[in-house]
Order: structure tokens, then C-alpha cells, then sequence
């Protein structure tokens, strides 16, 4: 049986864009940056969580997709209707306003949710994150 989630990919519109976002901004850690071909392997994640990798893969037309799937994902996702998942934090207020301050785009504040306090951000591609700070 499978036993935990290793890698989980997102698209990108450019890379070195994200780079600058995850690392720059976000403060995650490169893990791999390997070229193979026209293909880069490329992924970070956050250095409190060694055990996960997100691998940001640019948009070309391959065995995975065609030129006009590619043109369609292009454009959702430029326009953020492609969200991503959840960012954890143990003080939601702080880390918006940490973050803001390196200019990181919030689509809303840090609000009071059942699950916790959360803020919504995205990335410079257009994906976007909830932030989320636990019930204690």
C-alpha cells in the first residue's frame, strides 16, 4: 500500500519567477534543480519539512498534454482559477504581514474560519494558497 505523498507538482508560468517567489519570498529551500533535456527538475519546499517536495513544472506541450491543453491551462492559471492546497503557521497575522511587507499578493486578510484563522495569498503564476493558523 502507498504510504505517505512524497512529491506533488504544481505549473508555472517561468520558473526562475517562482524560484524568486518560493525561495525569495517564501523562505522554502531548493531541493533539486537537475536538467534533463529540455525538462528541469526542479523543487523546493519548506525547510521545516524535509519530507515533501514540490516540484514547479513549466507548461509544455509533451507526452503529458498538447499545444492546445497547454494554451487553456495557460490561461486559468494566469487568471488564479488554479488553487493549490494549504500552507500551515503557527501565527496566521504574523506570517500575513511578514509576508506582505516582502510583497507577496493576499487575495484577503487573515479572517476567523471554523478551521482556524486564514489568509488566501498567491503565487506569481497565479496559484493560490490558503494560510492556515490551527485551533490551539
Amino acid at each position: 500500500m502507498i504510504q505517505r505523498l512524497s512529491h506533488a507538482g504544481i505549473f508555472v508560468l517561468d520558473q526562475e519567477q517562482a524560484l524568486e517567489f518560493y525561495v525569495g519570498k517564501l523562505g522554502f529551500e531548493v531541493r533539486h534543480d537537475e536538467r534533463m533535456g529540455d525538462f528541469r527538475w526542479l523543487t523546493v519546499g519548506p525547510k521545516a519539512q524535509k519530507d515533501l517536495e514540490i516540484i514547479l513544472m513549466t507548461l509544455q506541450p509533451g507526452p503529458m498534454m498538447d499545444a492546445d491543453a497547454v494554451k487553456a491551462l495557460r490561461g486559468l492559471l494566469a487568471k488564479g482559477a488554479i488553487g493549490v492546497g494549504v500552507l500551515e503557521t503557527d501565527d496566521c497575522r504574523k506570517t500575513y504581514d511578514e509576508l506582505k511587507a516582502r510583497g507577496v499578493e493576499f487575495l484577503h486578510e487573515p479572517a476567523e474560519r471554523p478551521y482556524g484563522i486564514e489568509a488566501l495569498m498567491k503565487d506569481n503564476s497565479g496559484n493560490w494558497f490558503s494560510v492556515v493558523e490551527r485551533p490551539r
